[in-house]
């Protein structure tokens, strides 16, 4: 029988998602050379090799793939027994890991100062990333709970829609199409639009509805956040189509504008999805009825005051 300790199969398993060792060894808080010795070790132990390197990628070898289950298994065990084991903490002491898109974070952290003024004690860890990357995150079981906007299709992942998510169209101020009290969607053809990056939930949702209405729309520069969309707006270097949610701050400060486009907004929703074998812990079901039950009125309180209407002048074009 090998010997391996639980620090090593952390290691290795971290160098097998990531097939770096640079980035695992970042991920871990450790050098690349203390990262290689772990795995030389552990192969050594195993009498197997776990890597084969070739140029300059790194891949799992059949022994490699066979301990990467087992390893995962181990792991799924041992944060079962650490949720048992909060869970007879109860609420007190318990953890949360919430991963959330990029847009969710625009709502999630006023959530979060809700529930967090009900449950003090609870430890909250919030990742933000795009939509593909918080999907990684739910199949490597990194993360208790995740908010999204397009559910996934994995049949192992369980989604719930907590709130709506309207999608609209945003311009500057100044725009001449802030002047009309209906745009035809056919009219957006003549327009520029700003996009956000591949595996983006709201590039996909607008992509889909133009396919679905027939409308060809010019892509104008992509960019990787809401932020850098916004600000390209607002500099009046094309249109831009958003969550709502996201567009708060501008709209009642005056420095964006929503236009008043036929079959807009896009109404999606805001799900809360995990997988469906995962154990809640108490801390998790917690937060989950939380959103469940509360988060659209808390957020229709502190958001809905100040969204502006279209303007009633002018003519539909």
């Amino acid at each position: 029988m090998f010997h391996v300790t639980l620090r090593q199969l952390q290691v290795f398993e971290t160098v097998a998602r990531q097939l770096s060792y640079s980035r695992a060894a970042k991920a871990l808080y450790l050098s690349q050379p203390a990262v290689s010795m772990q795995i030389k070790q552990l192969e050594e132990n195993i009498g197997l090799p776990l890597f084969e390197q070739m140029g300059k990628k790194i891949f799992l070898t059949e022994a490699g793939k066979e301990l990467f289950q087992c390893s995962c298994a181990i792991t799924q065990q041992l944060a079962d027994a650490d949720v048992l084991f909060s869970e007879m903490k109860g609420l007190e002491h318990g953890r949360l890991n919430i991963s959330v898109v990029s847009t969710a974070n625009y709502f999630t952290p006023q959530l979060l100062a809700k529930f967090c003024q009900r449950h003090p004690s609870i430890n909250i860890t919030l990742n933000v990333a795009n939509r593909d990357a918080v999907l990684k995150q739910l199949a490597d079981n990194a993360t208790d709970l995740a908010i999204m906007g397009q559910p996934p299709e994995n049949a192992e992942m369980l989604a719930q829609q907590f709130m709506k998510n309207p999608l609209v169209v945003i311009a500057p101020p100044g725009h001449p199409l802030c002047k009309l009290k209906r745009v035809k969607l056919k009219r957006l053809e003549q327009e520029t639009f700003l996009l956000r990056e591949q595996g983006s939930g709201t590039r996909g949702a607008m992509e889909r509805f133009f396919a679905g209405h027939g409308i060809k729309f010019h892509a104008g520069m992509e960019m990787g956040t809401n932020e850098a969309i916004k600000q390209a707006v607002q500099a009046g270097m094309g249109l831009g189509i958003l969550s709502l949610h996201s567009a708060e701050l501008e709209l009642e400060t005056g420095r964006l504008a929503v236009l008043n486009v036929e079959h807009f907004p896009i109404v999606r929703h805001w799900y809360i999805v995990h997988r469906k074998s995962k154990r809640l812990s108490t801390a998790a079901q917690a937060f989950k009825q939380f959103l469940l039950t509360e988060a659209e009125h808390l957020t229709a309180q502190a958001g809905g005051k100040h969204r502006k209407s279209p303007s009633k002048s002018g003519k539909a074009v």
